[in-house]
């Protein structure tokens, strides 16, 4: 006979981090046009979001560590087998797909964060990463008129050059958006299909943090 108790799962750091990140990449994806102040503080957030993250999952709860969920290649490819064969193992906390997706999907969010502030201090001259784009520029008073010219000269090369530096980093912000967007939709087909195959409600789980523990 099987029998099951609820069990506390989720922590409420560990809630409060996901429903928040949901939040603050939703309002950072709707306010993507040019110099809105609020896309620039969403993406601020989500980075110190994924920090926190960082952080707890080596000093957090149980199943909030990567310790709990890093499984090996091999693990995660036995589940998956599972999975296709319809007869998952059960996981109280990820599974090691569910494992492994957290962290594609913390890497992304932080490679998405990281272009979008190198976009930020191209095209303003802000952020953090700002001060690695100020140049130091030596005029000469007493430089001729030869030398005045090379300097414009080299002036529009580089302003060229920095041009093709935000074309690449905005180009490199919207696809890695792009692909962020491809994991999100994987997770929710994950979400969707784990919680049919267990016949238990994950999302419900994530905002109470209890999850159903079977007992034999």
């Amino acid at each position: 006979m099987n029998n099951s108790k609820m069990v506390r799962v989720w922590d409420t750091c560990v809630r409060v981090f996901h429903w928040s990140l949901v939040a603050m990449f939703v309002v950072a994806y709707f306010t993507a046009e040019e110099e809105n102040i609020v896309h620039i503080y969403s993406g601020y957030a989500v980075l110190a979001l994924i920090s926190f993250r960082l952080v707890w999952g080596i000093i957090g709860t149980r199943y909030a560590r990567f310790s709990d969920f890093i499984y090996s290649p091999g693990h995660v490819l036995q589940y998956a087998r599972q999975l296709l064969a319809g007869i998952p193992e059960h996981y109280l906390g990820h599974n090691p797909l569910g494992g492994w997706m957290t962290v594609a999907l913390l890497a992304g969010l932080f490679v998405v964060t990281v272009t979008g502030l190198k976009v930020y201090a191209l095209e303003e001259g802000r952020g953090p990463l700002a001060g690695l784009e100020q140049h130091i520029i030596l005029i000469n008073a007493y430089a001729d008129e030869k030398e005045d010219e090379e300097e414009e000269h080299e002036g529009d090369k580089e302003g060229k050059v920095k041009n093709a530096e935000e074309e690449y980093w905005e180009e490199l912000h919207e696809t890695s958006t792009d692909i962020m967007l491809g994991l999100i939709v994987l997770h929710i087909l994950g979400v969707v299909v784990s919680s049919r195959m267990h016949n238990e409600n994950l999302i419900k789980a994530m905002i109470t943090g209890n999850k159903e523990k079977r007992i034999n």
